[in-house]
């Protein structure tokens, strides 16, 4: 593992959203939903896709806050333009497992 500095950390704007709207993402080559985050007035609602299909259903993610890098460039996906990264944690099997705040938060906040 390699270290960086505090100023590398602090160029990625990981910030808290809320899921919106969740779809199925059947174009993808691996299991996905369309994801449609709201990160508050400041930032505004951004597009993603997420390899989340094995722990949720579209049902219970609208609503969720989640953590997502949010200063990516934009990169298509199929026929998405994904505007943010979710984050998550690979499970013992590999199914990711969303980064989430444990009480909600303000939206938009930046996490340090």
């Amino acid at each position: 593992m390699s270290t960086i500095s505090w100023d590398d950390f602090a160029k990625v704007e990981l910030r808290v959203g809320r899921i919106i709207k969740a779809e199925p993402f059947p174009e993808a080559r691996k299991p996905a939903y369309k994801l449609v985050v709201d990160f508050g007035p400041e930032i505004g609602q951004r597009k993603s896709s997420a390899q989340i299909t094995s722990h949720y259903t579209l049902d219970e993610l609208v609503g969720k806050q989640v953590v997502a890098v949010i200063n990516f460039p934009p990169k298509q996906i199929g026929p998405l333009m994904s505007e943010c990264l979710v984050t998550g944690f690979p499970d013992e099997n590999g199914a990711v497992v969303l980064c989430v705040p444990d009480k909600d938060v303000p939206l938009g906040g930046k996490l340090f």
